[in-house]
């Protein structure tokens, strides 16, 4: 599979599980219909009618792709990484029980992760 040539910034993010500072990304406060991609493989992570505003300063989305999306413990034992299924590109982490939506999960993803194809 041919994957997108990254920036340095985006290496740091997506290949070496950096994060984008909050309130920075171009996605958090994006509202458009469409289809949120792995910005490495193109791959379709998340559909905006699952995004929501957690007020984090990152965009948060309550579900995902079914099978798009692999989880991994952090090393640290406290979060849970969630990488792209095709790419194992980082994304970000998910959270649970926090309940701001009615299915109480939160893929807090960095916009650095993610393209958008919109309707």
């Amino acid at each position: 599979m041919a994957y997108n040539t990254l920036n340095e910034e985006e290496k740091y993010v997506i290949l070496n599980k950096g994060t984008e500072r909050s309130f920075t990304g171009k996605f958090w406060d994006h509202h458009e219909d469409g289809m949120y991609v792995c910005r490495q493989c193109n791959s379709p992570l998340f559909p905006s009618d699952t995004k929501f505003d957690s007020g984090t300063g990152w965009p948060s989305f309550d579900d995902a792709v079914e099978g798009a999306i692999t989880e991994i413990a952090d090393a640290d034992g406290r979060r849970i990484e969630i990488v792209c299924t095709s790419c194992a590109g980082h994304l970000g982490h998910v959270f649970k029980g926090e309940s701001m939506t009615a299915k109480s999960t939160r893929h807090c993803v960095n916009s650095i992760s993610l393209d958008f194809v919109a309707k």
